[in-house]
């Protein structure tokens, strides 16, 4: 299964928490930016000095991009990668107004300054080093946001999507060489050791969170594949063994980003939950054959080397503030959500609704599961079952209020749900829930 975003009922272990951190740090980032810029000299003129407050603010949108896609261990468990994501697409599409408003304030104030055509000033500018890297830099954002249109997004192969994604990087160093040669940045000493302090401190947080443990932890664990078991619904499971596995920071309900280096390229990467609490000897995905990668996952050779990135997510028991448990999964979303029934404690109850009891995935581990765990599982199977309602809920689940309940499925059923639990007066801190789709 893939993670996307995640909805306002939605909470997290120390979520209220890891919030206040985090906007408390971009707020007071922000309000020392502001104070520095209007202690600072004026621009050429009133258009030039707008461009300039709007550029710092755009810088500072590219750090919280940064952040909020660097993997911080803090963050992550937290908030959630899910949630991070969804951040990340709504503070690039305000980075995109802001980047472009830049620009064009710069033009028209040079024009104002020089008594111009604007465009004759674009082309002057085009032929100064630091306005170029910045229009290089502006070009390649809007060519990455027109692709991040939903509707755009849908009709690109993952892997095209990803590669375009990747030239954001390009880009940030462009905007970096930009900012360097741009002497009214942050004018004086001290606002430009403060500038250049932050974007030291966003840029070690990434390299860290995205490069460094990520190669120190396949260099410590040597992931392979040590078996591919087809499974129920057009699944598969894939089986990954490596050393010391006991210490890899891993939980039930969590996902990782997984490279199989003898089945696709280096850079094709998916994300898939794992469908099995860790034991600390082995890890299991089961993925449903969608797309070229997950598809292709059953002729995967045993010994196949694995480059995993995480895991990440909380969608995990730690979200828990009641004993109880409701589990919901829809089709292949059932994968953290058994991973899950093996973990938790308590009283637990399982709806699984599936097309077609011949396309549930897992359904006889979910079932043995149950039994040995005392759980109570209801599969809601092919067209004639009944929806999931308020009323359907209350009926399977009378004290749905006093439990905590995790959701994961297609979108549609997700945001059913979800509507069923409010109307059931289920506690916001009590509803966790993921649905498909990185990006």
């Amino acid at each position: 299964m893939t993670i996307n975003g995640v909805g306002p009922t939605t909470t997290r272990p120390g979520g209220p928490r890891a919030h206040l951190v985090l906007w408390t740090c971009l707020a007071a980032n922000v309000l020392i930016v502001e104070s520095l810029f209007f202690l600072g000299p004026s621009g050429k003129n009133e258009l030039l000095s707008i461009a300039r407050f709007v550029g710092l603010h755009a810088a500072l949108l590219t750090m919280l991009q940064l952040v909020l896609v660097a993997r911080i261990p803090y963050l992550d468990r937290r908030l959630g990668m899910d949630r991070l994501t969804l951040w990340h697409r709504w503070n690039g599409f305000g980075l995109l107004w802001l980047v472009v408003t830049h620009g064009l304030l710069v033009v028209l104030g040079y024009a104002a300054l020089d008594g111009a055509p604007a465009a004759r000033t674009l082309m002057a500018l085009a032929g100064v080093p630091a306005s170029l890297l910045g229009m290089l830099a502006t070009a390649v954002i809007v060519l990455v946001a027109v692709t991040s249109v939903r509707w755009m997004r849908k009709r690109l192969p993952y892997e095209l999507w990803h590669a375009v994604h990747i030239l954001l990087y390009v880009a940030l160093v462009l905007a970096l060489l930009h900012q360097a040669l741009e002497t009214t940045t942050l004018a004086g000493p001290l606002p430009g050791a403060y500038w250049w302090a932050m974007w030291v401190a966003v840029g070690t947080a990434l390299v860290y969170g995205r490069v460094v443990v990520p190669l120190w932890r396949n260099l410590r664990h040597g992931f392979r594949v040590a078996a591919v078991v087809p499974e129920a619904g057009n699944a598969v499971s894939v089986y990954v063994t490596g050393r010391r596995l006991d210490r890899l920071p891993a939980r039930a309900g969590q996902f990782a980003i997984w490279r199989f280096f003898e089945h696709n390229f280096w850079w094709t990467a998916n994300p898939f939950s794992l469908s099995a609490m860790p034991d600390g000897r082995t890890l299991r995905l089961t993925a449903k054959a969608v797309g070229r990668t997950s598809a292709g996952l059953r002729q995967l050779p045993v010994g196949t080397r694995v480059f995993i990135e995480g895991p990440y997510g909380a969608f995990t028991g730690a979200a828990k503030v009641r004993r109880d448990t409701l589990l919901v999964a829809g089709g292949v979303g059932i994968t953290p959500v058994r991973a899950l029934l093996e973990e938790l404690g308590g009283s637990v109850t399982v709806l699984y609704r599936v097309r077609s009891e011949a396309e549930a995935s897992l359904l006889g581990e979910v079932r043995n599961l149950a039994r040995s765990r005392g759980a109570r599982l209801h599969l809601l199977a092919g067209p004639t079952a009944p929806p999931i309602s308020a009323a359907l809920i209350a009926n399977l689940v009378p004290d749905v209020a006093g439990r905590d309940v995790f959701v994961c499925g297609p979108p549609g059923m997700n945001m059913l749900v979800l509507k069923a639990l409010r109307q059931l007066g289920v506690p916001r801190s009590q509803v966790h829930w993921e649905r498909f789709g990185l990006g």
